[in-house]
């Protein structure tokens, strides 16, 4: 049935192809219905142009130097519907450059090294030597010194897997950019698995509703008397005293993180408070447009009845005594609704996504003016917001005491490939945290008031310092990686009034640092840290089967996790004095009952995996005696710049790839034991194996970007596995 369905798509897939391809070639291709080489890799937008001049070599039959849409499409049409033989005799002929009908190892090396190009990997020219001597051995059946076309099919036929890809479909051969719209269903929000994972949030958000309707309810029917309209301005207005200041005990951080050890988790959607945050902003929003709106409409009545005042008076001056002060009323009602409108859009994923934290930052401190503005607005409003206010004071105070007093120093830094820098902070024998938390820091060389927030990437266990590696993505981050980078480092160079004033930067690291590396430095920089907060991943420990996903640099909260989940793994094992046999204790359950980790890294490209690699070929030696009932720990890597086995532009750099790890014991990308993994993973493929491991419930800890984390927890959902999304902006 798997092998109908299968095949039914990539009938479709060729068909689209061709189709496009006659599209492409006809918009390209002149009067005389003729394409050259230039036009050939406009129309099949090949990048690299070895590839792109071996195939219209073949696809030019008559050897005239252009391509007719006949024989274009004949070459297709071989590909699509041709046997298996005639489609690997393609494959033979695009790697016999010189058409002897054999490939030697120089035609072999040249070949492999466009394909390193088109998957944007980078290797010595050793390393591209040792790759095709690799390929070529294993081929070269006779040990003839060249491969020919019947050894190339042996050594394809000993991959299934690689074959069953090949063959399946011609548009693997190419990779056109065709739109891949398979039509998807929309999320079933309704389904059993649904509410499974998300019941928690959905009776909160119920019981949400039902508070602000039962106020709105109360308030307006109190005010009948009044007309419609204050009916609504009162009821909207009672509803915002309730959730001006229920917005605030969603960002009480230290007191989340406390309830995160109680029973409360389990009740509770923790998890989601900076979702429920943005949910209660947005209904402030729609709250305190209403309310506005139906008070001009109430005082447009009023001045069509009574004639005592003009609306503009109502609105702009304190004439009318609107208001429990002075009269104040209206006019601090139209600056309310300003700087509510003005921070809902500066909070926008637009704004703190393209590089204007500061922007967001700056504008949410309008939060304090709000406040006091509403309790000279509301005459109630300060009641409502006494125990919530009592709170947040105590959190700032105790936020405050906290890291002023345990003020620390950033005692080494490593500048990391993709800008992104890695701070060595001494740590405080009173700084407690769990793997996987996060801290707000501030630096005062950088910005004196600033405090962005870091996931911690060290494990509690080490004990004199912790580690936080921060991606440049904004203005604070890249002054941060600019302040650390030594003038002698490539780059722009900067001006000679700029250059002067870097140096005298670097003077401070200078007097007590040892430049370690190009990018590597000892210093003593003033920092101060508050936190540490919690996040989903606390929970980890009491997971059976744990699958962390990180995408590029939200690799970091799962650095710390990974680390103490080895450290305690190594403490539960226990050796054989007498024949060196090694097996691993049951840690106790109030500890950790992990029984699988499997960790998923996904990366666009080849210098994003240097940020964590010596970390990970560590906790591969800690694995480096199989276990009976398998890997404690299993690690997965993907590169999506590398192009995967079933294009043909990659298929001999893969082959050989994989060679080369089962020689050398080591991936030749990563220097891992882990095989990279080109392209995207399958996360059906991914999800059914793990479900077919039963290792006991899966719960699955995502970092990385929202569309990814949609995708994930949709496949968990489909799988009843339970998803945590990382989450503290």
């Amino acid at each position: 049935m798997n092998g109908n369905n299968d095949s039914t798509i990539s009938m479709d897939d060729d068909a689209k192809w061709l189709e496009w391809v006659t599209k492409q070639f006809e918009n390209i291709a002149g009067e005389d219905k003729e394409i050259d080489l230039e036009e050939f890799k406009k129309a099949l937008k090949v990048k690299e142009s070895f590839f792109a001049e071996r195939f219209f070599a073949l696809f030019d039959s008559d050897g005239s130097g252009s391509i007719s849409l006949d024989e274009l499409l004949k070459a297709l049409n071989l590909l699509t519907h041709g046997s298996e033989t005639d489609k690997l005799r393609f494959l033979f002929q695009v790697y016999d450059v010189d058409g002897s009908g054999s490939i030697d190892p120089d035609e072999l090396r040249t070949v492999l090294k466009s394909c390193l190009r088109e998957s944007a990997i980078s290797l010595p020219e050793e390393k591209l030597d040792d790759l095709t001597l690799a390929l070529f051995e294993s081929a070269d059946k006779d040990n003839s010194g060249t491969i020919t076309f019947e050894e190339l099919k042996e050594e394809l036929e000993n991959l299934p897997e690689v074959m069953e890809n090949l063959t399946i479909s011609a548009a693997n051969w190419l990779k056109p950019p065709i739109a891949e719209n398979y039509t998807r269903k929309p999320p079933r929000y309704l389904t059993p698995a649904y509410w499974h994972n998300n019941s928690r949030k959905l009776l909160f958000m119920c019981c949400y509703l039902l508070i602000n309707i039962l106020l709105f309810a109360f308030a307006a029917v109190n005010q009948s008397s009044f007309g419609e309209w204050y009916m609504v301005a009162k009821g909207c207005g009672q509803c915002l005293n309730f959730n001006c200041t229920f917005i605030v005990v969603l960002m009480l951080r230290r007191c989340l993180t406390w309830l995160r050890a109680t029973w409360v988790v389990k009740v509770l959607p923790l998890d989601q408070h900076v979702l429920l945050h943005q949910l209660v902003g947005f209904a402030i929003c729609g709250l305190s447009i209403a309310h506005a709106t139906a008070h001009v409409a109430n005082f447009g009545k009023m001045t069509h009845t009574d004639g005592t005042y003009q609306l503009w008076e109502y609105l702009f001056t304190t004439r009318p005594g609107i208001g429990w002060i002075y009269g104040l009323a209206s006019i601090t009602g139209i600056i309310l609704q300003f700087l509510i409108v003005l921070m809902l859009i500066c909070s926008s994923t637009f704004i703190r996504r393209r590089g204007h934290f500061e922007l967001f930052y700056w504008t949410h401190l309008c939060y304090i003016w709000v406040w006091g503005l509403l309790i000279l607005h509301c005459s109630n409003f300060w009641k409502w917001f006494v125990a919530s206010g009592f709170l947040f004071l105590m959190e700032k105070i105790v936020g405050i005491t906290v890291s002023r007093i345990g003020g620390t120093q950033i005692v080494e830094v490593n500048l990391l490939p993709s800008k992104v820098t890695h701070l060595v902070i001494k740590r405080s024998a009173f700084f407690h945290y769990k793997p996987g938390d996060y801290v707000y820091l501030n630096v005062p060389e950088i910005a004196k008031y600033e405090w962005h927030p870091f996931t911690i990437s060290s494990a509690p266990e080490q004990q004199d310092t912790i580690w936080l590696h921060i991606r440049s993505l904004g203005q604070w981050t890249n002054q941060l990686y600019e302040y650390f980078r030594l003038p002698g480092q490539p780059g722009n160079e900067p001006k000679r009034l700029t250059r002067n004033l870097r140096n005298k930067k670097h003077q401070k690291c200078a007097q007590v640092s040892t430049k370690l590396g190009e990018n590597h430095q000892y210093c003593n920089i003033k920092c101060y840290i508050d936190g540490p907060y919690g996040t989903p991943t606390r929970t980890i420990f009491t997971s059976e089967h744990a699958v962390l996903i990180g995408a590029g640099i939200g690799i970091t909260p799962f650095a710390s996790i990974l680390q103490s989940i080895m450290y305690r793994y190594r403490m539960s094992k226990q050796n054989c004095p007498n024949c060196n046999y090694s097996w691993c204790e049951n840690v106790k359950d109030n500890e950790m009952s992990l029984k699988k980790v499997d960790f998923i890294w996904i990366n666009r490209d080849q210098k994003s995996f240097e940020w964590f690699v010596s970390l990970l070929t560590k906790l591969e030696m800690d694995q480096a005696d199989e276990e009976i009932q398998g890997r404690f720990l299993e690690m997965h890597m993907y590169m999506t710049s590398a192009l995967s086995k079933n294009d043909m532009k990659a298929l001999g750099l893969q082959m050989a790839l994989d060679l080369l790890a089962k020689k050398e014991k080591r991936d030749s990308i990563t220097g891992l034991r882990t095989r990279t993994q080109p392209g995207r993973p399958d996360w059906n493929k991914v999800f059914q194996r793990i479900a077919e491991e039963n290792k006991g419930k899966v719960h699955v800890f995502f970092c990385g970007s929202p569309v990814l984390a949609k995708t994930i927890k949709a496949q968990c959902e489909r799988f009843s596995f339970k998803f945590y999304k990382e989450n503290f902006q």
